[in-house]
């Protein structure tokens, strides 16, 4: 039932995104402008200042950072390989991998371990503190990964891709403000109260205007005999994500809680943003949209099964 809880909100606002839609109540032009204003500011405001006020304190979360990153590199491979098995198309590569790796760590696996009992853990910390602390800088890793993937799909791999890809780098907003946010905080400075409070609430629209989007973009774009794709990067998130996290950790020897830890952010349902990242730099909109609904019924089947394996 916790996780129900936690996830329903997902479905409700897809759904509700979906509604809009099929309804007219929003023009069809609507919902895209909407995951413009979250891909230009919503996210960047999000991401610039949850860096700013966690990024500064990663000591003790050395391994769990270590094996986050293996991780989450070993499942971009496994999606990268079954890409290529699938016979993704060149241009939709990108999207179709950033499905499989980009976790929804926020809103969805913060809720979840904060439930858990704050333990402590072996590098000092507890488990609520090592938990912002890794998603702080997995927001980097995030970014910086997705856009390359999404970029890169969309050239020949050569010397001449350097250029477009090196350009978009420099004009995508939310890995702009992911570099600004750990900039700002490496350098130690502080935000004043009033801008905190601005970006803290420009940050708070980007989840549900995602949500939003991605359920009208299931109405105007429906998935019919193209399932197959989505439902692969879907289950790669579910499954094959927290089965690489448990491997790894297995593999540095961390303790229940670490690992549970690990597997919890492993195993989300794939971002909501990855959508709004999809369209903006021209991946497969069909493939993004289907990805997060359906990872959204994978991550809940494998949440269920990880937390009830949650030492006590």
């Amino acid at each position: 039932m916790q996780i129900l809880n936690l996830l329903a909100p997902v479905f409700l606002l897809i759904a509700l995104g979906a509604v809009m839609q099929r309804t007219g109540f929003v023009s069809a032009g609507f919902l895209r402008e909407a995951n413009r204003v979250t891909y230009w500011v919503g996210l960047p405001a999000l991401l610039f200042s949850q860096l700013v006020t966690s990024l500064h304190a990663v000591h003790g979360a050395e391994d769990l950072l270590a094996v986050f990153f293996l991780a989450t590199g070993l499942v971009t491979g496994l999606a990268y390989l079954a890409a290529r098995l699938l016979r993704v198309p060149g241009a939709a590569a990108g999207t179709f991998v950033q499905g499989a790796f980009r976790g929804n760590l926020a809103f969805v696996g913060l809720p979840i371990l904060y439930a858990m009992p704050d333990a402590p853990l072996a590098g000092g910390i507890t488990l609520h503190t090592a938990a912002v602390l890794v998603v702080a800088p997995a927001m980097v890793l995030y970014n910086v990964v997705a856009v390359v993937a999404l970029v890169v799909s969309q050239h020949a791999f050569g010397p001449r891709m350097v250029g477009p890809v090196l350009r978009q780098l420099a004009l995508t907003p939310p890995l702009l403000a992911t570099l600004a946010g750990v900039a700002f905080a490496a350098a130690g400075g502080t935000l004043p109260a009033a801008v905190a409070q601005a970006l803290g609430a420009l940050g708070e629209m980007a989840l549900p205007l995602g949500l939003l989007g991605v359920g009208g973009s299931l109405v105007t774009v429906q998935l019919r005999d193209r399932w197959q794709r989505p439902l692969a990067s879907a289950l790669l998130k579910g499954v094959a994500s927290p089965l690489c996290g448990w491997l790894v950790a297995r593999w540095f020897r961390l303790g229940g809680f670490e690992t549970m830890l690990i597997l919890v952010f492993m195993a989300t349902p794939t971002a909501v943003i990855s959508y709004a990242m999809a369209v903006e730099l021209r991946g497969d909109e069909t493939l993004a949209s289907g990805t997060i609904a359906l990872s959204v019924l994978t991550s809940l089947l494998s949440l269920a099964a990880i937390l009830s394996l949650a030492p006590v």
